[in-house]
C-alpha cells in the first residue's frame, strides 16, 4: 500500500480529540457516571486520551474500559477459525452508566454494531453514545457518531490508516491505497 495523502498529524489529531472531549462533557451535562469503553485496538489509546483531556478540564478521572469485539463480529467465521481473544477489561458497572465507545475509525457500522453487543454482555447503560475519530462513509448500518473528529469522504477502495505514538509509532491519519489502485 502507499499513501495517497496524509489528513492528520499529531498536532491535528490532540486539537480534535481536546475539542471532542469538551463536547462529550458538554453533551452529558458533566461527566456523573459517564465512562468511556475503547474498542480494540485503536480505539484503547483513543479513549486513554480522551480521559486524559478530560481529566485535565474537568480535574476528575474518568474510567476506561476496554472492549475486545472479536467474539462478537458478524464476520467471524471469515476472519480465522481460531479467533485470537485479547480480552475486554471493564472494571466498573455499566448498569445505568453512559457509556462512550470510542473507535478510530467509522466505516460500515459492523464493529459498532458488534461492540454494541460485546457491551451489553456486561449490562444495560442507560445510554450508550459512539465517539470516533474519523467517519468515512460506506455506512451499512444505520450509525451515527454522537462525537466526530472529522467526516472523510473516501471511496471503498481507499484505506483510512489512523496510527498514534502507542501503538504505532507516530500520530497520523492518512489515506492509503493498494498499490494496483492508483
Amino acid at each position: 500500500m502507499k499513501v495517497k495523502s496524509e489528513i492528520m498529524n499529531a498536532r491535528a489529531i490532540e486539537h480534535t480529540m481536546k475539542r471532542m472531549a469538551y463536547e462529550i462533557i458538554e453533551r452529558n451535562k458533566g461527566l456523573r457516571n459517564v465512562h468511556l469503553v475503547g474498542i480494540k485496538s485503536r480505539g484503547v489509546p483513543m479513549a486513554r486520551r480522551l480521559a486524559g483531556f478530560i481529566g485535565e478540564i474537568e480535574q476528575t478521572e474518568v474510567p476506561v474500559g476496554i472492549l475486545d469485539i472479536s467474539l462478537y463480529r458478524d464476520d467471524l467465521s471469515l476472519i480465522a477459525q481460531q479467533p485470537v481473544i485479547n480480552g475486554s477489561q471493564i472494571n466498573f458497572n455499566v448498569d445505568k452508566a453512559i457509556v462512550v465507545l470510542v473507535d478510530d475509525v467509522l466505516y460500515t457500522g459492523r464493529t459498532v454494531r458488534a461492540a454494541i453487543d460485546g457491551l451489553l454482555s456486561f449490562g444495560r447503560p442507560c445510554l450508550i453514545q459512539l465517539c470516533v475519530l474519523i467517519d468515512r462513509g460506506h455506512h451499512e448500518m444505520p450509525v451515527k457518531a454522537d462525537f466526530l473528529g472529522n467526516y472523510v469522504p473516501t471511496s471503498p477502495s481507499e484505506i483510512i490508516k489512523v496510527s498514534f505514538k502507542e501503538t504505532d509509532k507516530e500520530d497520523s491519519v492518512k489515506i492509503m491505497i493498494r498499490k494496483g489502485d492508483s
